[in-house]
């Protein structure tokens, strides 16, 4: 298993908030966090808002937390909201049912950790995450989104 290293998540760090301003995005928050849902880097620009990096946290923590990219699972709560809302009592609210929150993977296909992105619209915190992502020479997602 491939471990993530500071500098890729610092580069992920770095690519993301430059995608982020090359598309104009509200200041963002962003959490990367190895396999074990341990933060190996985060950051927060100036001018985002008091709540960002947690809500970043939470989607991070989901997406590894369920196995699945935040997008995902908001899919999965609109056709079973009993069951994610019970998900979401079980681990005190630390998920978040918004895209932003993206698996990353070695090539091998393992999951090896997961960054969240909060404070522009899901899906423009989502573009940036996998721009980062990219960037650190990794693979992203959801098995079912790669078919």
């Amino acid at each position: 298993m491939t471990i993530l290293s500071l500098a890729q998540a610092q580069a992920i760090i770095t690519t993301t908030l430059a995608e982020a301003r090359s598309r104009g995005a509200q200041p963002l928050a962003v959490v990367v966090l190895d396999a074990g849902g341990h933060p190996v880097a985060l950051a927060r620009e100036d001018g985002a808002t008091f709540f960002r990096h947690r809500i970043a946290m939470a989607k991070a923590i989901g997406a590894l937390g369920m196995g699945a990219d935040t997008r995902v699972l908001a899919q999965r709560a609109a056709t079973n909201p009993a069951f994610f809302q019970a998900v979401a009592a079980t681990v005190e609210g630390q998920i978040a049912y918004s895209p932003g929150g993206v698996l990353m993977r070695d090539a091998a296909g393992q999951v090896i950790g997961a960054v969240g992105v909060s404070g522009d619209t899901g899906d423009c915190d989502e573009d940036c995450a996998r721009a980062g992502i990219r960037a650190a020479g990794l693979e992203q997602g959801t098995p079912e989104q790669a078919a």
